[in-house]
């Protein structure tokens, strides 16, 4: 069996071995607040860079990093954390990780240049990278029982759509009663309090996991997901695909990426098993977090461009439209555990999929006139039927990973919704550029430079329009709108193309929850993924209420 510090150790033994009882929902109810205070802050900044640049006059390039350096840097340390926190502790790192954010957003609140705004925002997502992996893998520890553990992870998963999804409407709240740096400020007394009360009630574990951490193996990590990362992301904003500066990133990330798995399969003792990714349950259900949320966040985007530029409406009003899509992701979250017993991991994800194809090919009807009550349901179908997806792939994925891999196993599903959310930007970015542009470029009436610079987005049209004015103008502003509503279409037609792709794709997964191969496995170890010789005094080290959950899914 896989070893985890016993749940006694730190400030209150009394209170952290609550994590036997009903201590454990209060253990995920910090955990929860921490991971919302991560994912509100992804996206909180979107609606305040209008007056970010109003203040503080950065140039584009600096504009890009500032609302680009926390995704990147969380993405790309995730592994590195992760798996720092299966050898060191995941509550310390978790710990640590949470009093950097807490600095990093003051000197993000207070940030009197660019600069310092750019080096606050990598702050940032180093915490970021800190408090993700470390939130899910203690709680693959603290819920060893695979169904109340399904449970947890459903209130978890909710909870990240929540932030996502309530980050522009914090954002522009905030904005419209203060200043912009009172998007970050907000997290200095939420830290302030989840710091002493994480200190005292979360449990330490870490993996049973011998040998040295492997540096050299977490830095390549890092390096190859930053590079592929900021390949994908400047794909997503237009950049063509054989451009050196987006070329060059992703290849070296790739070769580095590459090497890493090399390494981990020669050395004795792994950052990652690989051996996980050999099982079908494991690496389809990362797999299916890359497919849905590619699917979520290439979507949100455009919504929200549609709801902005051709409806006319504010941020406020942008984000307050987009809470259905919140509301049914929490539905989903909390009735996820007895969907998952019902119908087993297969059928969730499938049934997900398809429900979210529905969504999608449901919202092809919208046109340049607002339909409050279509887009109303569309979005509640797309955010039951995403988080349903997201729910069962992560359970199916934590459940098969070996409990002294926890950390590392966390790190690759974050990392997996981190490369889906670029990944959607880019791919579904480019087909909407494609199916956009060709109307507005070869527009009779209009001058050849205009229609060429209006071609780049239909908010770029609706300035070179105005400056046109007249009926060449009027022309012009038209003709955008209808073509940004076809490139929707045609993107809506696309995505729900890949969803039934990932359908067909979770057909891998296993039929049902199997409880009996768990039980079992907490008694034969996890021979399959990583055989080693067991010690006599393991059982004596181990906390009975930690004991692992092994389940190795039926197939």
């Amino acid at each position: 069996m896989s070893g985890t510090a016993p749940i006694g150790r730190g400030p209150s033994a009394t209170a952290r071995a609550g994590a036997a009882g009903a201590g454990r929902w209060v253990i995920l109810m910090v955990l929860c607040v921490s991971l919302l205070l991560v994912a509100v802050d992804a996206t909180v900044l979107h609606v305040a860079v209008p007056a970010v640049t109003e203040d503080l006059r950065p140039s584009g390039v600096e504009l890009l990093w500032i609302v680009d350096s926390y995704p990147l840097l969380c993405a790309a340390l995730l592994i590195l954390f992760g798996t720092l926190g299966d050898r060191v502790g995941r509550r310390r790192v978790l710990l640590l990780g949470y009093a950097l954010f807490g600095v990093a957003s003051a000197f993000a609140a207070f940030a009197p240049t660019p600069e310092v705004l750019i080096g606050a925002r990598a702050l940032l997502g180093v915490g970021g990278a800190m408090i993700m992996p470390a939130t899910l893998s203690i709680l693959r520890t603290v819920f060893p029982d695979r169904q109340e553990r399904a449970m947890a992870i459903g209130i978890w998963t909710a909870v990240a759509a929540v932030g996502a999804a309530t980050g522009p409407v914090l954002g522009g709240f905030l904005i419209e009663n203060f200043w912009w740096g009172s998007v970050f400020l907000i997290n200095i007394p939420l830290m302030a309090v989840i710091l002493p009360l994480g200190r005292w009630l979360l449990p330490e574990s870490r993996g049973d996991v011998d040998g040295p951490w492997d540096v050299l193996g977490a830095l390549m990590a890092a390096a190859g997901i930053l590079g592929v990362v900021l390949g994908v992301k400047r794909l997503g904003v237009g950049h063509p695909p054989l451009e050196p500066a987006t070329l060059g990133p992703m290849a070296l990330g790739a070769a580095l990426l590459i090497l890493f798995v090399r390494r981990q399969r020669r050395r004795p003792h792994p950052l990652i098993n690989m051996r996980m990714f050999a099982t079908a349950t494991f690496s389809t259900a990362v797999g299916c977090i890359v497919l849905a949320m590619l699917a979520l966040v290439g979507l949100e985007l455009i919504a929200i461009q549609y709801l902005q530029l051709i409806l006319g409406l504010g941020p406020m009003e942008t984000g307050l439209r987009l809470l259905p899509l919140t509301f049914a992701a929490m539905a989903a979250g909390a009735m996820g555990s007895a969907v998952l017993r019902w119908t087993g991991p297969r059928r969730m994800v499938c049934g997900g999929f398809v429900l979210t194809a529905g969504a999608v090919l449901l919202l092809t009807l919208m046109g340049q006139q607002d339909r409050p009550l279509l887009l109303t349901v569309g979005f509640v179908l797309l955010g039951f039927g995403l988080q349903t997806t997201l729910f069962a792939a992560y359970e199916s994925m934590l459940s098969e990973a070996p409990a002294e891999y926890a950390g590392g196993a966390a790190a690759i599903g974050e990392t997996s919704y981190q490369l889906g959310a670029g990944m959607g930007i880019a791919l579904l970015g480019s087909v909407m550029n494609a199916a956009y542009a060709p109307a507005v470029q070869s527009l009779s009436g209009v001058p050849a430079s205009a229609a060429s610079a209006a071609a780049h987005s239909l908010g770029g049209a609706y300035q070179v329009a105005e400056r046109l004015g007249g009926a060449a103008g009027e022309l012009l502003r038209a003709t955008a709108r209808q073509s940004f509503v076809h490139g929707l279409h045609v993107t809506l037609l696309v995505s729900a193309g890949l969803l039934l792709l990932g359908a067909l794709a979770a057909l891998r997964l296993p039929g049902r929850m199997d409880h009996e191969a768990a039980d079992q496995a907490l008694v034969d170890g996890p021979a399959e993924l990583c055989p080693r010789p067991r010690r006599p005094s393991e059982a004596a080290v181990v906390a009975p209420a930690v004991l692992p959950d092994r389940s190795a899914s039926a197939r």
